[in-house]
């Protein structure tokens, strides 16, 4: 069985590109890329085929994570039919990502990162807060390696039983 990921923010090149970063390295680490397919895509096209922003580029590089591969692309049609967690960077993302899903049908199913994340880290918060703006590169990572540990976790544990 194979389980596969698409990380979704605004403009796909911040947040989402972020979480596929520190979703594959801990895959890797793991011993599961054969098992885990991991992407990220934006619900605007703004920046299609640009790379990840220097910012998200740089607070990976502090931590040891390639950006290497990382291009933005839109959310498409074909990820509503084929991948099992569509995960929402913010609220307004699921909203997005709901409201395709009624129209391109849904073959997985649509979270929120920040529900994957210790309590202790999220402080209360709900939505990874957009680092275009805020420059709060260090403070998104922060968050995100929490989440992807509580993903990966949930999604070791579906193989596990399936194995």
């Amino acid at each position: 069985m194979h389980v596969s990921v698409l990380f979704v923010c605004s403009g796909n090149i911040c947040r989402s590109p972020m979480a596929e970063a520190i979703f594959r390295h801990k895959v890797q680490t793991a011993g599961l890329q054969s098992r885990v397919l991991v992407d990220s895509a934006g619900t605007g096209s703004w920046h299609a085929g640009d790379p990840a922003h220097p910012g998200t580029r740089a607070v990976l590089h502090t931590h040891g994570i390639s950006s290497d591969g990382l291009k933005a692309r839109r959310v498409s049609r074909h990820d509503f039919q084929t991948f099992d967690y569509l995960v929402a960077m913010d609220g307004e993302h699921e909203h997005d990502l709901t409201r395709w899903a009624r129209d391109y049908g849904l073959r997985g199913r649509i979270v929120r990162m920040l529900d994957y994340a210790s309590p202790s880290v999220t402080q209360g918060r709900r939505d990874v807060p957009d680092p275009y703006y805020t420059g709060q590169f260090e403070l998104v990572f922060t968050l995100l390696d929490s989440a992807t540990n509580g993903l990966l976790a949930e999604i070791q544990e579906a193989l596990r039983q399936i194995a």
